[in-house]
């Protein structure tokens, strides 16, 4: 199986890069794994609908060029479905099992997700109600992958 991130922006919170960091490591035995980190686009800190509007497909026709026709897309958005622990770890493994082996998560910058990016996802996917910084995610997220990938092996570690 062949698990990729992509997220927007650089990351250069050294705690963020260091735990992605272990937790790839700790992957390896098991999965192919990636983290794609796509250029955000520079904008000031006001910005009108339009413009904003602008960022987000600018950014995600950085993301989509990264994303193969056969990746199943998993869009991190608000909206999308809350699942536990448990029910990506399945989610994973029914897609590895009936599906593709090639799975794609999609964190999209500070403003959001393009409208062509979540068309193109199958998927979307939601960790709540509350709003995390999207740079934070891609750690809580690798961290998921792993917890997913340890269940699904029955494996300890995902209590």
């Amino acid at each position: 199986m062949f698990i990729q991130i992509i997220g927007v922006g650089k990351l250069k919170e050294k705690y963020l890069v260091l735990g992605i960091q272990e937790y790839a490591k700790r992957l390896n035995p098991y999965i192919k794994f990636q983290m794609v980190e796509v250029a955000d686009e520079k904008a000031p800190d006001t910005l009108s609908d339009a413009e904003v509007s602008i960022v987000k497909d600018r950014e995600g026709e950085r993301i989509l060029a990264h994303i193969k026709s056969e990746a199943h897309v998993v869009a991190l958005a608000i909206g999308g479905q809350l699942w536990s622990s448990e029910e990506l770890a399945a989610e994973i493994d029914k897609l590895g099992t009936y599906g593709t082996s090639h799975v794609v998560f999609v964190i999209g910058g500070s403003h959001g997700l393009s409208d062509a990016v979540l068309r193109r996802a199958q998927q979307k996917l939601s960790f709540g109600r509350m709003t995390l910084p999207h740079q934070l995610m891609r750690l809580v997220l690798t961290e998921q992958v792993y917890r997913a990938v340890k269940i699904n092996r029955g494996e300890p570690y995902h209590k």
